[in-house]
């Protein structure tokens, strides 16, 4: 067989191999983007004091009902008093102090966090000079812009977990373990407990993808980190007292955080869908606009530094 016979196929699975390699190449590129970015955020002393904060809660709120109830005092549905949903349960059972731990923190403690780590994707980068070192790497403005809100999805995930995993602990160590009455009275096995307030992590978790898109198209329009920090925790300190006023009742069904804590609802039998479809919906309406706002101005940024 001639040098040529034998070059000649070897040429053309050559050229069919190199779209698979470039494509291959590309894949490795970005999950090696994607686990750079996530590396760099939460080694950062700033999230790890977040997180921290995060963990204290369900700390605070199981002492503070461990001394105030005492260990000989009644634990019926009626105890405990006001406070967050399922508060008066804890008593009763540990694993309320999963559910509580994640209504005190969903409104202030959790959005503010990641508000904080979305505000300071673009404007943090271009703060410190890195912003067009990453674009020079064969990502692209697009690329970018979707692993940063990849990676502040990840901590929005991962704050939640450290939320609920510090309350069961908690709650494991304070309080009894066992089957759980619902809010509509029924019983659950503990198992199905656990199963549900693993359900009710990941929907709070998805409430926040809104604030989350908006934090991140705030990124896009300064070059200061802490411009943008202030500025997406201002708005929504701003939502959550409008979202209280009687009177804008027909504006309230379109703030983001108008429906985040209908995940009580999952503690229904049945469940009470209504209100979760309306909060995943408008948290996907949110990440959709202001998704595609971070996008269009993110393409257009100009990066001088």
């Amino acid at each position: 067989m001639s040098q040529a016979e034998l070059g000649a196929p070897q040429g053309r699975g050559e050229l069919r191999d190199k779209p698979q390699t470039t494509r291959s190449r590309r894949t490795t590129f970005y999950g090696t983007l994607f686990r750079n970015e996530l590396h760099t955020t939460f080694r950062r002393w700033r999230t790890l004091a977040l997180l921290a904060v995060l963990a204290a809660v369900p700390i605070l709120v199981g002492t503070a009902v461990k001394i105030e109830t005492g260990d000989d005092s009644s634990a019926g549905p009626g105890g405990g008093g006001g406070g967050p949903a399922f508060i008066s349960q804890i008593t009763n059972n540990g694993l309320f102090l999963v559910f509580t731990a994640l209504a005190a923190t969903l409104p202030f403690f959790l959005p503010m966090a990641i508000g904080v780590i979305a505000g300071d994707a673009i404007a943090g980068e271009a703060n410190a000079g890195t912003l067009r070192y990453l674009l020079v790497a064969p990502a692209g403005r697009t690329r970018l812009l979707l692993t940063k809100y990849a990676t502040v999805m990840t901590f929005c995930l991962v704050a939640t977990l450290v939320v609920a995993l510090s309350a069961l602990a908690v709650g494991a160590v304070l309080f009894p373990l066992g089957d759980l009455t619902t809010i509509s009275g029924t019983r659950i096995t503990f198992a199905e407990g656990l199963g549900r307030a693993l359900l009710i992590a990941l929907v709070v978790a998805a409430s926040l993808i809104g604030v989350a898109a908006l934090g991140l198209f705030i990124s896009t329009l300064t070059n200061s980190g802490i411009a943008a920090m202030a500025t997406t925790v201002g708005l929504l300190i701003t939502v959550q007292i409008l979202d209280q006023i009687p009177q804008l009742h027909a504006l309230q069904p379109y703030f983001f955080s108008h429906y985040w804590l209908s995940f009580a609802d999952l503690m229904r039998e049945p469940v009470y869908w209504d209100d979760l479809v309306k909060n995943l919906g408008l948290q996907a309406l949110y990440a959709a606009v202001f998704g595609s706002a971070a996008w269009a101005r993110f393409l257009a940024k100009d990066i001088t530094a």
